[in-house]
């Protein structure tokens, strides 16, 4: 993918989510139910250092903020970092960039990144993205990482194979596998039409191995309501002496 282009989408990945951010606030209000299911806030240690990487309007700190834990949330959108800061005003919100992590080497305990990967255009910036959450964990610290799964529910298939079709015929600048989405507001209205890539498994897991990261449990979890994530939780080795 053109270098320019790559740009163009991160540029508008932010700009969308700034849109959209006064209604995505309002919809996606409560705790993500993976985090709730697979990814129990019971597994965080208190006293463990947390980045939530792309934390949106911050709705996952509810799940932590008892915990005893030092949080830290980042997301790109200073319109949902605003949300964030209003809504949990005790926890550490900033406006930053997931390519460029402004923390020390060795940092976290844990890191969430719950639905974000998949707004990362080209491989050479997902594989930056995930280096630079390496570099900020601390050596056995755990990275917790989910994406949309794609690959099951109809609408998403045919926006995959639509995108797919118009790249293969040169009149679309995407990777195959990427598409946009609109979001909506309760009246239907389009507010933005947002990018995504369509992991599969096997290449998330390829792209993991990439990193130093090692993977622990890699597999699909399904909502209630039917729609799946694939999940990956990875650990950073102990360097040997």
């Amino acid at each position: 993918m053109d270098k320019v282009f790559v740009q163009q989408l991160l540029d508008r990945v932010r700009s969308d989510y700034n849109k959209i951010a006064e209604d995505f606030s309002r919809k996606r209000s409560t705790p993500p139910k993976i985090a709730e299911g697979k990814f129990s806030a019971d597994s965080v240690v208190a006293g463990e250092k947390i980045l939530d990487l792309g934390c949106g309007n911050g709705r996952l700190f509810e799940l932590l903020e008892n915990k005893g834990i030092d949080y830290f949330g980042i997301d790109n959108s200073e319109g949902l970092i605003e949300k964030a800061n209003k809504k949990y005003p005790i926890a550490r919100f900033q406006v930053a960039d997931a390519l460029n992590l402004p923390f020390l080497e060795n940092y976290f305990d844990k890191i969430y990144c719950l639905a974000v990967l998949h707004h990362i255009p080209s491989k050479e910036k997902r594989l930056r993205f995930l280096q630079e959450a390496e570099k900020v964990l601390k050596p056995s610290g755990s990275l917790i990482l989910t994406n949309w799964h794609f690959w099951k529910e109809s609408k998403f298939l045919k926006a995959i194979l639509k995108y797919g079709f118009l790249k293969a015929i040169g009149q679309s600048q995407l990777d195959f596998k990427d598409i946009f989405l609109p979001w909506k507001d309760s009246q239907g209205k389009v507010l933005a039409e947002r990018y995504y890539h369509g992991f599969t498994r096997g290449e998330l897991k390829s792209l993991v191995k990439k990193t130093n990261l090692k993977i622990k449990e890699c597999g699909l979890w399904r909502y209630p309501a039917g729609h799946s994530n694939i999940y990956i939780i990875a650990e950073k080795p102990v360097k040997s002496v």
